[in-house]
Order: structure tokens, then sequence, then C-alpha cells
């Protein structure tokens, strides 16, 4: 799975929001969803696939933590993107920067 399409759950990007504050086991996770194991295995699945997060067992639990480097990327990946002036339907530019 590629980063974007990832990216395009709303669980994962809950599950990326959550790792912002540290490091936290797959139940840590789990606690703040209503989703069945299997289901929140899927999503880890697909997060740890897509290099989102790593994961490392400790004992008996599993530990996950972003990884930054490839959000980091995937950040200016899509920046790059949003950058560019498309042309519009009449010819013209337009452009996501606010500033004027």
């Amino acid at each position: 799975m590629d980063v974007f399409s990832a990216l395009s759950n709303p669980v994962r990007r809950d599950i990326l929001a959550l790792l912002k504050d540290g490091d936290k086991t797959a139940g840590e996770l789990a606690d703040h969803f209503q989703l069945t194991k299997p289901t929140m295995s899927g999503h880890f699945a697909a997060l740890k696939d897509a290099g989102l997060i790593l994961a490392e067992r400790r004992g008996t639990q599993i530990v996950y933590s972003l990884n930054l480097s490839l959000l980091e990327e995937a950040l200016f990946g899509l920046m790059q993107r949003v950058s560019r002036e498309p042309k519009d339907a009449r010819g013209g530019t337009w452009s996501f920067d606010k500033r004027g």
C-alpha cells in the first residue's frame, strides 16, 4: 500500500495522530476505537506496509511509533504537488498560495 492510500482512511489518520504524542502499544491505540482486534490489526498492517509506522515487539506487546522520516518525505512530496501552478479552464493559472 502506498502512503497516500494509507492516509486516505480516517482511522489510520487518527492512529498517526495518537502516535505523535509518543510510542503506544497496540492495546493503548485500540482503546481509542470501537473496532475489533482484527480490524485494528488490518489498519496497523496497512500503516506498516506504507512505512508510516514502525513496530517493535517488547515481550508480549507490540509497540508502535511514527516513522517520521517517511512522513516528512510524504509531506514534502505533497507540498511539491500542491505548489505547482496548474492551468484553470480559462487558460489562467491558479495557486494554493493564500498570500495574495
